[in-house]
């Protein structure tokens, strides 16, 4: 079936659709969707090839659909690759970069990269606050 019919039986009516605010954006939680927006450009279920963020203990799965892959082979259809946390986002760029020069959903590539920026900066662990510098008549009772 293709990418465009599924989308047409998808779009109105898929158990991923979020409507929050009747006038606001539609929002999704499929699988594959790196903007989290209800589009058929970033839908991970109508598209044959799509691109998934995880985080996972490990670091941060990347996972990509095989080319000429079966869609009945679910698990051996897809390559991952994982970005370990201490790696940064370098290696983040390496990997989208590499997907997008093979000609794999170029237009995915910022997408992804913002998606597995933002979930690095999540796991960074924060620096302590320095101790607040006295002030004022305090500083000069000091």
């Amino acid at each position: 079936m293709s990418g465009d019919l599924q989308w047409l039986l998808l779009r109105k009516s898929n158990s991923f659709t979020v409507k929050r605010v009747p006038e606001g954006p539609v929002f999704s939680k499929e699988p594959g969707n790196l903007t989290n927006l209800h589009s058929w450009k970033y839908s991970g279920l109508a598209n044959e090839k799509t691109i998934a963020v995880q985080d996972t203990e490990s670091g941060i799965k990347i996972a990509y659909r095989k080319k000429g892959a079966s869609p009945h082979a679910v698990r051996s259809s897809y390559s991952t690759l994982v970005v370990r946390p201490r790696s940064g986002g370098r290696r983040a760029a390496g990997v989208t970069a590499q997907l997008a020069k093979r000609g794999y959903r170029p237009d995915l590539r910022a997408a992804a990269l913002a998606r597995v920026s933002a979930l690095i900066a999540a796991k960074r662990e924060k620096k302590a606050a320095p101790p607040k510098k006295v002030r004022g008549k305090k500083a000069k009772t000091a």
